[in-house]
């Protein structure tokens, strides 16, 4: 699936199975938990805190995909197309970046 793809089977599911978009400012709150949810996975996986009971049937890619659903509906519901931000993001990216993560010592 492209971006594109999903940015229009989101909103055909949100038409169709969610009735209609959360405002802007519910689904940033959604997101913010959400990314928490994540953080939540990462800190116990990846880090120094053990899992609560609560927490061993959580899944990151799922929780991922979360994420990304709620970042979707804010671009469609704001008019932005995710594919044209993200192509001009990283050609950003590079030009800042051109030498910088080469000449990173903390990276090698």
């Amino acid at each position: 699936m492209t971006i594109d793809e999903a940015q229009q089977t989101v909103d055909q599911w949100i038409q169709t199975t969610g009735v209609r978009y959360f405002n802007e400012l519910t689904n940033m709150a959604m997101l913010t938990e959400e990314v928490g949810e994540v953080a939540r996975i990462i800190a116990r996986q990846y880090g120094e805190q053990s899992f609560k009971a609560s927490d061993r049937d959580k899944v990151l890619a799922d929780e991922l995909a979360d994420v990304l659903f709620v970042v979707i509906c804010l671009a469609n519901q704001t008019g932005v197309n995710l594919t044209d931000a993200l192509q001009r993001n990283l050609a950003k990216k590079t030009q800042r970046d051109a030498d910088r993560h080469q000449q990173n010592e903390k990276l090698r």
